[in-house]
């Protein structure tokens, strides 16, 4: 997998920017244009109106409005640009595909976009730490830890 340099820039910005809240953002195109989408996490407002429902506010949590999601993915299609990964941070917590990452991913048994991987960002103390991504394993049916490319 190959993300361009600029694109990891722009994600480690806005993981920076969000602490201590998770970030949460689709990057889309292709190997040589790719363009990061820092959408809303809307964990917080999810958690103030049903806590029941939503009992993890946005510092260990993403939620990113359908209606926004919808929106990039369409655009993506009509433009012809792949849907090139998925990405979120952890603010004070390592690189790693939580359960409820897995859970969040696989409503309907595997993930709405099979090939495209997934980011996490580790957010230490307001600096990036590492990160790290996943990729589905049609076969394994889980999430692999996978190498990442950025140039």
């Amino acid at each position: 997998m190959y993300i361009n340099k600029k694109a990891v820039e722009l994600i480690f910005q806005h993981a920076v920017k969000e602490y201590p809240y998770e970030c949460c953002g689709i990057i889309t195109g292709d190997e040589t244009d790719q363009t990061v989408h820092c959408c809303e996490n809307i964990q917080n407002k999810l958690h103030e109106e049903d806590p029941e429902r939503y009992p993890r506010d946005a510092c260990t949590a993403y939620f990113i409005d359908r209606k926004e999601f919808e929106k990039i993915i369409s655009t993506a299609k009509a433009q012809a640009r792949d849907i090139i990964a998925f990405y979120h941070s952890h603010p004070e917590h390592e690189s790693f595909f939580s359960e409820e990452d897995v859970a969040a991913q696989t409503v309907f048994g595997e993930p709405e976009f099979p090939d495209a991987p997934h980011i996490v960002i580790s957010v230490m103390n307001r600096r990036v730490h590492n990160m790290k991504c996943f990729k589905w394993d049609r076969d394994r049916q889980e999430f692999l830890k996978t190498v990442i490319e950025y140039k």
